[in-house]
């Protein structure tokens, strides 16, 4: 909720042509972008369709922004059917991270994003 939140005061501040404030506490005290910064601003260009400047913004954007959308449709639907599809799937997920073999590479891949945020000086 708090995600969904975030979203429509960015979405508010767009129409008012303002630029809220930054919540990146790495950013804040070191002056340098996280790994996950951009994200909102991703987001904010898938919403108006620009998936090229999502992808500038931060790549990690677009699978964040998947996962706000069918999130919640897929507990929905576990809700109405009395089902756990959706915590055995994490679970399953949790399980299969625990790999190094599969970690590493995608420990790597968020690393990567980190210096194409420093590169690109969000």
């Amino acid at each position: 909720m708090a995600g969904y939140g975030w979203l429509a005061y960015q979405l508010h501040a767009a129409v008012s042509h303002s630029h809220g404030p930054t919540l990146c506490l790495i950013k804040n005290v070191t002056g340098v972008p996280c790994p996950s910064c951009g994200i909102t601003r991703a987001i904010m260009a898938i919403i108006h369709g620009d998936v090229n400047g999502s992808l500038y913004s931060n790549p990690l954007g677009l699978l964040v922004a998947t996962g706000l959308v069918v999130g919640p449709i897929w507990l929905l639907v576990d809700v109405l059917w009395r089902k756990e599809t959706l915590w055995k799937s994490y679970q399953q997920v949790e399980v299969w991270l625990r790999n190094p073999v599969r970690a590493i590479p995608l420990a790597v891949v968020v690393l990567i994003n980190w210096f194409w945020n420093i590169y690109k000086g969000l």
